[in-house]
């Protein structure tokens, strides 16, 4: 265990600029200011680092919850657009509890009961006014300031370290992230992390996207295609049942693509619980990065954006719960539906539902993960929609 704790430890560099290739009042190209994301919280420096590739992507990072806060892709023109939801400045992201474009854990999801058990011990955790412990606790990984390892123009690595019984978990659990950017314009996240004593894992990133660079419009008109046969259910109260719902004849079928709002206000029990997409499709329990799990397409812009994962599920949310009285980048005021995240995870309540994949790590195994957002501007008959788009 100290080896693999020494090993990630030992990647550990002094930094001092906040961004590649940037000075501390430069702008990105998605108009935001390096000046706005610098600030010393914790004890941490917190920066704004800057990725881009061959191509003209460019992807802005902010250690402040490990989040992606803007995404530049070029429309089947070769214009630019920011293609997240996010915050101009930093301080829209310590004011406001929105998991715009963060890493979420310890545990993204509900644990039920806020409780588990695990090798004959019981663990009670913080929980919400539910009374179920939601994404870790509060706060979670995403209002957690994570500090720098590495960083340069074309990856950012970052660290956090959640000590023994935070939010009630156990372990001392050390997370390493690294967002990368490549020039076959895809945007690799990838997590390993380590722990002292057994304990439960589940991470994800929660960028909310909207490929048509509009970011007051609504995502319902996007074509969408998840390689899924099934969801994880809920009942009324919107927790998992620990069953699995197939998906065929019902308004989760997108086996073949489908716009996203062609059924997603359609009489069904699951959407009524939920006021739309909030559910995680069961997309395989054999990790592989060989075929997108996913795909998301805007006709309009030509943007495509393929979502491949070593993880087993894929929980979909259409921002439901936006409502239009959060401003963020650009002055958008984000109304409901103007996004959609695709969190690449294990499933809700899985340490109280053995038949679920496990979600234990122990000390003497390295947690790893991956996932990439593939970006390309194909035409409508390369993606398999009807002609007449």
């Amino acid at each position: 265990m100290k080896q693999i704790v020494a090993a990630l430890l030992a990647a550990v560099l002094p930094l001092c600029l906040p961004a590649a290739g940037l000075q501390p009042e430069g702008q990105t190209r998605s108009g935001l200011s390096l000046s706005d994301f610098s600030a010393c919280i914790d004890g941490v420096d917190n920066h704004l680092y800057v990725l881009t590739n061959a191509h003209g992507l460019e992807a802005c990072v902010t250690n402040y919850g490990a989040r992606l806060v803007s995404l530049m892709v070029p429309d089947r023109e070769g214009r630019l657009a920011d293609v997240v939801c996010g915050f101009p400045t930093l301080d829209g992201y310590t004011q406001h509890s929105q998991n715009f474009g963060a890493t979420v854990g310890r545990y993204i999801g509900r644990i039920l009961g806020a409780r588990f058990a695990l090798d004959g011990e019981e663990f009670v955790l913080q929980a919400a006014a539910n009374g179920h412990c939601a994404h870790g606790g509060t706060p979670n990984f995403g209002a957690r300031m994570w500090r720098t390892l590495r960083a340069d123009s074309r990856s950012v690595t970052l660290v956090y370290v959640s000590p023994d019984g935070e939010n009630g978990f156990p372990g001392r659990l050390e997370v390493r992230l690294t967002y990368t950017l490549t020039d076959a314009d895809e945007l690799a996240v990838s997590y390993e992390a380590v722990t002292d004593r057994p304990t439960v894992l589940n991470l994800t990133n929660h960028s909310f996207f909207n490929l048509s660079g509009c970011p007051d419009c609504s995502v319902e008109p996007q074509w969408m295609q998840v390689k899924a046969d099934s969801i994880t259910a809920y009942d009324d109260r919107k927790c998992v049942t620990g069953g699995y719902l197939s998906v065929t004849g019902t308004a989760f079928d997108f086996r073949c693509p489908r716009r996203i709002g062609e059924r997603i206000d359609d009489d069904d029990p699951q959407l009524k619980v939920t006021g739309g997409y909030d559910h995680c499709w069961t997309i395989g329990f054999t990790p592989r990065l060989d075929e997108p799990a996913a795909w998301v397409y805007d006709a309009g812009s030509g943007r495509r954006m393929e979502v491949f994962t070593t993880e087993p599920g894929l929980h979909i949310y259409t921002a439901n719960g936006l409502k239009g009285v959060m401003t963020g980048k650009q002055g958008v005021a984000y109304p409901r539906r103007s996004a959609v995240c695709f969190e690449t995870c294990h499933f809700q309540n899985s340490p109280n539902c053995p038949q679920f994949p496990s979600t234990v790590l122990r000390p003497d195994r390295v947690f790893r993960s991956r996932t990439v957002f593939r970006f390309s501007c194909p035409l409508s008959a390369e993606v398999g929609l009807p002609s007449s788009e």
